[in-house]
């Protein structure tokens, strides 16, 4: 069984307890094992209270993020440093045991060109301390290829691959998306085989962000990739019908991604759990 996890921009543009833990039951119903926590802001998250809202209800965390504009893991790599600490410190404290995202650079921040071997080198570099710092807290360390739209660095599974066996950490783990699988592999079985002895973390997202199953991302081949290399990670939907200003500019999203919003949840749940069950896979 895979664990089916939500993110919190599927019910909220931040971590907001208060707006989620209404619609908990409901989401335990649908099978939600795992919520992913966006940390923007590490220091806005209420670390107690949500480890105690996790143990109530049963469900993993898992925070993620992409590293603010102003920070460069190249020229300035101590910043990034520190701005994972508190990231780290959050992971710790919710009780989680990994931190996913764009752990290695910017959401929406390219050079409009391909990666130098300099900034490979120094983005490598980064990840190799960042990876030792997070083995320091126990913890494993995401790396998600983003479209070619919103980074240059890492866009394929078999990019990040090559990422992780130059660095050699044992922690380091591939964070795969479909949306962004759906602009840059050749296909998902492709990208899902590259990635798999690494693979860690799958976000489920639609072509256009919006509802599963009324985009025009192939869910049939993409949940058979999965069943394929019989993965055994959480599988969570990413859906951006809230999302913070301070990363709405990096993703694009500047209009709703589905005309009901509630759709995301009651029909885009239902929908990801048949298709994993027609390829084999359950979701719970």
């Amino acid at each position: 069984m895979n664990t089916f996890g939500l993110h919190t921009f599927a019910i909220a543009p931040v971590w907001d307890l208060a707006r989620i833990e209404p619609q908990m039951d409901r989401l335990k119903e649908l099978g939600i094992g795992l919520m992913e926590i966006p940390l923007l802001r590490p220091e806005e998250i209420d670390t107690k209270r949500t480890r105690g809202f996790a143990n109530h209800y049963g469900v993993e965390l898992i925070p993620s993020l992409g590293l603010p504009r102003a920070l460069d893991v190249v020229e300035r790599p101590d910043e990034a440093l520190d701005f994972l600490q508190p990231a780290f410190k959050v992971c710790n404290e919710v009780g989680a045991e990994a931190l996913g995202g764009v752990t290695y650079g910017t959401i929406g921040k390219t050079t409009g060109r391909a990666p130098t071997q300099r900034e490979i080198d120094g983005m490598c570099r980064f990840l190799e301390r960042a990876a030792k710092s997070a083995k320091s807290r126990s913890l494993k360390l995401g790396i998600e290829p983003c479209n070619r739209y919103e980074t240059h660095l890492i866009n394929r599974g078999i990019d990040a691959v090559r990422i992780i066996e130059r660095v050699g950490a044992d922690n380091i783990f591939i964070h795969l998306d479909t949306y962004h699988m759906h602009i840059e592999e050749e296909s998902f079985a492709a990208g899902f085989e590259a990635a798999a002895p690494y693979l860690g973390y799958v976000h489920v997202s639609e072509a256009n962000r919006g509802v599963p199953g009324r985009g025009m991302l192939n869910w049939a081949a993409c949940m058979k990739a999965i069943a394929d290399i019989c993965y055994q990670g959480a599988i969570t939907l990413e859906s951006m019908n809230h999302v913070d200003v301070d990363i709405a500019g990096g993703l694009a999203v500047w209009r709703p991604v589905a005309e009901d919003p509630r759709d995301v949840i009651e029909v885009g749940l239902p929908f990801l759990r048949e298709e994993a069950r027609k390829a084999g896979l359950t979701l719970g």
